[in-house]
């Protein structure tokens, strides 16, 4: 198949999403440059979990499925979004208002997504679309809009309270992760 056919299903639910989440920011604080920069750093790191991911499976690892699931594929995943939203999102001088930590979460998380769905379609095929598009990418946006919840607040918070808010963005949509 046509490389930018797959290209264009593999993204297009993350750019629906991403501009659904886009349009309900009232404040229309979050600015695109900021928007792109995290949904590229979300593709971006697909390649370093990728590897990992790998080389936990060529060693063997994990020997029980319930392993596999719950700490190569969610707590990895998790981890890193949540690891980049803290060392770069966090730190944007535009962000004025507790609901652009969700926008600039779920731009991370589909661009996360939308690469990890284009690398599935090329390897399952285009009959496995539909599918991605409605459990996978939907359930990314959903980590993003839950870690991007945790870090809005976190970043108005007074510091005994901040601790607790980036402890619940990680646990939180591992739990649900692990969970799909």
């Amino acid at each position: 198949m046509n490389v930018l056919a797959l290209l264009s299903l593999a993204s297009a639910p993350a750019l629906a999403l991403l501009t659904y989440f886009y349009l309900r920011n009232d404040y229309g604080s979050a600015n695109w440059k900021n928007i792109i920069r995290s949904f590229v750093t979300g593709m971006l790191i697909v390649f370093p979990i990728m590897a990992i991911q790998f080389a936990l499976t060529e060693e063997g690892v994990f020997t029980s499925r319930l392993s596999d699931v719950f700490v190569k594929t969610a707590f990895i995943e998790e981890f890193f979004k949540w690891f980049f939203l803290l060392v770069t999102m966090y730190r944007f001088k535009t962000w004025s208002v507790k609901y652009d930590g969700i926008v600039y979460s779920v731009a991370l998380s589909l661009g996360f997504a939308t690469l990890e769905n284009f690398f599935y379609l090329l390897s399952e095929g285009v009959h496995t679309a539909f599918g991605r598009a409605l459990f996978p990418v939907s359930g990314h946006a959903l980590f993003g809009v839950i870690m991007g919840y945790y870090l809005g607040n976190a970043r108005y918070m007074i510091d005994g309270k901040k601790k607790k808010m980036v402890s619940l963005r990680i646990a939180c949509p591992y739990f649900l992760a692990w969970n799909l």
